[in-house]
């Protein structure tokens, strides 16, 4: 088991205000599919309000760019809530209620068992994704990284521990 959790951030310019018609589906599934997150095995923790949802909480120049974070116990329970749930029918509506964005709006790093991310530590991790790709500081589902104490050390140090001194 890892001394580490895994943090994501999800982010995406929505197509009208909250209370919007153009954003009442999704924002009358918000409550429910929340609820699927935190029922779901391997959660821990999510960024949200006093009313139980990010959607309130505009960190950015740009109102109209809403906040997704969470941390959960491994990528398996993330993809497992993101890709098998209910939350993938609202995935496959996306485009309803979110602009297409040009670059990556999802973001993956390992953060210390207990650790909860700042929105503005997250978005340092979504700039790095975004000019270096997918390292293990910063990563995506299609090329992730294990946490730091499961990893593997690089191939040259395995080599130099397994030859004898001269």
């Amino acid at each position: 088991m890892s001394a580490y959790e895994l943090a994501q951030l999800n982010i995406g310019i929505i197509r009208a205000p909250m209370d919007s018609p153009v954003m009442a589906d999704f924002a009358a599934n918000l409550e429910r599919i929340n609820a699927v997150a935190d029922d779901s095995p391997g959660f821990v923790w999510r960024l949200q309000t006093e009313e139980g949802d990010a959607t309130a909480i505009r960190p950015f120049e740009n109102p109209d760019l809403l906040v997704n974070m969470s941390v959960w116990r491994d990528i398996e329970a993330l993809q497992k809530y993101v890709y098998t749930s209910a939350h993938v029918e609202l995935m496959r509506r996306r485009r309803e209620w979110f602009e297409r964005m040009p670059e990556a709006y999802l973001v993956l790093w390992w953060v210390p068992a207990g650790h909860r991310p700042t929105v503005e530590e997250a978005m340092a991790r979504l700039v790095q994704l975004r000019q270096n790709g997918p390292t293990p500081e910063a990563f995506n589902f299609r090329q992730a990284f294990p946490p730091p104490d499961l990893a593997t050390p690089p191939q040259s140090s395995k080599i130099a521990n397994e030859c004898p001194a001269n």
